[in-house]
């Protein structure tokens, strides 16, 4: 009997032992499936142009020089300024302002507060193309094409942000603002010295959601900005594409040093992107 259950148990031990390891090289193979375009294009920026379209995957001369011709073909420095130029103001300001409206909504009381929210948070049912002629042409009223200011300013507020940061700070114990008040402290004071640095993880979440798709911003330049000094990166790699030739090679070379702002963003600080998820969305 003893002997028949070590067999149960050593043939239990092998089957989670089996499934463990099965469901790894399932999800290993997955990720190595998403990987192939993104080691594709980093091989293919090394690659003499006659040998991007081939099926061997590695160059049979590397070329460095890719990543060079790419800034001498095209201003890619003043691409890459405004690209993150404008993503980093349209960041702070959008966490400026989804901050101070989420502790409006979570921490305030006033008539109306919860209705004005819903109506709020019904904006994001909107389409962004649906408002885009309208901005349009406020910012022809406001002689704002073709400027920086045209670029922050229509993107520096957010429905999604405020969402977010009221639903992190509802997660904080209400027993900070009243021992803040008793002390003596103002509404803006307990924003700015209580809440604001108790949010911080939410705070970061938003941060980095608005930097990546601010960054990788397509429609909205494309109309607003005619001038080549303006152009961001996606805008410049369309120019690139359509005015010098398909050049493959130098087109996965400057997509290469594209995404890098965005990959060393997510990797400093994606312990801050996951802790900022799951407190949001504690309580409703």
């Amino acid at each position: 009997m003893q002997q028949t259950r070590k067999g149960v148990n050593f043939a239990a031990w092998w089957y989670r032992k089996g499934r463990f390891t099965a469901s790894h090289l399932v999800l290993g193979l997955i990720a190595l499936t998403m990987l192939a375009p993104f080691l594709w294009m980093v091989l293919a920026s090394f690659k003499p142009l006659q040998e991007v379209e081939q099926l061997n995957p590695f160059p049979s001369v590397w070329r460095p020089e890719n990543y060079r011709k790419v800034f001498e073909t095209i201003p890619f420095a003043r691409y890459y300024f405004n690209s993150i130029f404008i993503a980093a103001w349209v960041t702070f300001l959008q966490c400026l302002t989804s901050s101070m409206a989420g502790f409006a909504f979570a921490r305030l009381r006033w008539p109306g507060r919860d209705l004005v929210f819903r109506l709020y948070l019904a904006t994001l049912m909107i389409p962004g193309v649906v408002t885009m002629i309208p901005n349009y042409a406020l910012m022809v009223k406001l002689h704002l094409l073709d400027s920086y200011q045209g670029l922050i300013v229509p993107a520096a507020f957010s429905a999604f942000g405020t969402f977010l940061l009221r639903q992190f700070m509802l997660t904080i114990p209400p027993s900070m603002d009243e021992a803040a008040a008793i002390d003596g402290s103002t509404p803006w004071q307990i924003y700015w010295d209580v809440i604001l640095p108790l949010a911080r993880p939410g705070i970061i979440t938003l941060a980095i959601f608005t930097f990546m798709g601010t960054y990788g911003s397509f429609f909205w330049p494309l109309i607003l900005i005619k001038s080549e000094h303006m152009r961001t990166l996606p805008i410049g790699m369309l120019y690139f594409d359509t005015v010098y030739g398909r050049q493959t090679n130098l087109i996965m070379a400057a997509s290469v040093m594209n995404i890098i702002p965005l990959i060393l963003l997510f990797v400093t600080t994606q312990r801050f992107l996951v802790k900022g998820i799951q407190l949001g969305a504690v309580k409703g």
